[in-house]
């Protein structure tokens, strides 16, 4: 009997002391875990909140992050609405980004309590306003603009809800703006048929500061002294030698011109055609296939050779571009010795020019860049000068070390490039940046800020093809866990 009692007393004693320790393992874990998370609540806003989204919209890129680095100017962001209310997504992006520059100071206004901030500032509710004082720049950045709502599924199903996200590309063009001086505007020809920029080219180019213009050449027979870029969209029928000789003109003048080829007009262009030729560029026969590059065996769909470099590469990780029936170029001598050709894009060495009648091999060209030098001298040959006409050696050699002004004509073969049908169904490709890219490549004092907006659509996971690790990952770690679990507890009840 007393052995049975000493067992029952050893029993109990041991179940409570297991007992105290798991109790004590408990409360320790958690005391642990609430000191992690007081912890980490003091972190900035940029450290803790990892993105976990489905379209990553909290992501920074690194563009943004080299702009907001180099940011030597005081910018200010004033919130006009009322931040218990605000979007969380508006909100924990806002402390994101102004997280990463200790020069952008926060500022919430509640309108409900202050509305005359509003007609002072000229603002409206659900606003941000970016301003700088030192250029006494500033900008206005609407809600609406961040979350961008699909208004057409509210015509069509009686409601609607943001599609996309776009904080980063509205801040940084912003911030762009308010601390620069630089703005350019380009002029795009009108008169042969021209196709017109989609919203998404539209608004790229806003984001870069860059207004835009319709220009007839036909009309005014001259292009303005504003125009930092003539741009020519796919043109469906021909130039006029009178518009040749403007625009060869123009660029031996130092002028910037930008043409794209139309992938569906069949008509001839002689005229532009010799343009392109007397810069180096001749345009090839018929459409462009590649053997090799290809879209799923679509021979006509081209995933080109990106050569590009400098600023033209800027921001690309994949240089994943897709044409769709473009136009080809070979690479000739210019007609100038001033004058310097290089193609960017191409095709692999299994490409062929082909039309009704034949099929040419070789390397054609997708995308190229001319550079015609003048020195600085040769620019002002027209403008009168009071100074004097002494000359010596030393003035010839300050003359000769003069920086050299350049005009540059920039060739596309295939307008599909930013086709809207395109840069829409494949969201990954790089097209747009790209662009862009060959757009700031113009001017020295101008960097692709451009950045698109990020989906919000949901993307679903689906199980394709699963292979052995797959069915491991998914089943087996699973299994195994339970029936370890099931046999420690079956021997713990057995004991």
């Amino acid at each position: 009997m007393k052995e049975k009692i000493k067992n029952i007393f050893n029993s109990t004693s041991m179940t409570w002391r297991n007992g105290s320790y798991s109790v004590g393992l408990i409360v320790l874990v958690i005391a642990i875990a609430v000191i992690i998370n007081m912890i980490a609540g003091q972190l900035p806003e940029n450290i803790r909140n990892i993105d976990i989204s489905d379209n990553r919209i909290y992501e920074i890129s690194d563009t943004s992050r080299e702009i907001l680095k180099d940011l030597d100017q005081e910018v200010t962001f004033t919130v006009y609405a009322e931040k218990s209310s605000t979007d969380d997504m508006i909100k924990t992006f806002l402390d994101k980004y102004t997280a990463l520059s200790d020069k952008i100071t926060v500022e919430w206004v509640d309108p409900v309590l202050h509305p005359s901030e509003l007609t002072e500032n000229d603002v409206s509710e659900d606003t941000i306003l970016i301003s700088c004082e030192d250029t006494e720049k500033s900008t206005t950045v609407a809600f609406s603009d961040i979350l961008v709502t699909d208004e057409y599924s509210y015509y069509t199903t009686g409601s609607s809800s943001a599609t996309e996200f776009d904080g980063e590309g509205q801040f940084t063009s912003a911030v762009n703006y308010v601390t620069s001086d630089s703005q350019k505007k380009i002029y795009y020809t009108t008169g042969h048929g021209e196709a017109t920029f989609s919203s998404s080219v539209t608004d790229l180019l806003e984001k870069n500061n860059m207004t835009q213009e319709e220009l007839n050449l036909l009309m005014t027979g001259e292009i303005p002294e504003d125009c930092d870029l003539l741009f020519m969209y796919s043109p469906a029928t021909d130039i006029t030698e009178d518009e040749q000789t403007l625009l060869k003109d123009y660029i031996a003048g130092g002028g910037k011109v930008y043409i794209t080829l139309s992938s569906e007009s069949t008509e001839d262009t002689p005229n532009l055609d010799a343009l392109l030729s007397a810069y180096g560029m001749t345009p090839a026969d018929g459409y462009i296939a590649d053997m090799s590059r290809n879209y799923q065996g679509n021979y006509y769909y081209i995933f080109p050779e990106i050569s590009a470099y400098d600023e033209m590469a800027e921001g690309l990780a994949s240089n994943m571009v897709l044409l769709i029936n473009a136009r080809g170029m070979t690479i000739t001598d210019p007609e100038a010795d001033t004058i310097t050709v290089s193609s960017f894009m191409d095709t692999s060495d299994q490409g062929y020019a082909v039309t009704e009648e034949s099929q040419t091999e070789g390397t054609y060209s997708l995308g190229a860049v001319a550079t015609q030098t003048l020195s600085a001298a040769d620019t002002s040959e027209e403008e009168e000068t009071d100074s004097s006409e002494e000359t010596d050696a030393s003035e010839d050699t300050e003359d000769s070390e003069e920086e050299l002004e350049e005009g540059r004509l920039t060739v596309l073969a295939a307008d599909s490039l930013i086709n809207s049908q395109v840069t829409d169904s494949f969201t990954t490709l790089e097209n747009l940046d790209l662009f862009m890219n060959t757009i700031s490549a113009n001017f020295d004092d101008v960097e692709n800020v451009a950045i698109e907006a990020k989906s919000l659509e949901v993307t679903y996971n689906t199980m394709q093809h699963a292979g052995v690790i797959s069915l491991l990952v998914i089943f087996g770690i699973p299994v195994v866990i339970l029936v370890f679990g099931f046999v420690r507890w079956w021997k713990r009840r057995k004991a």
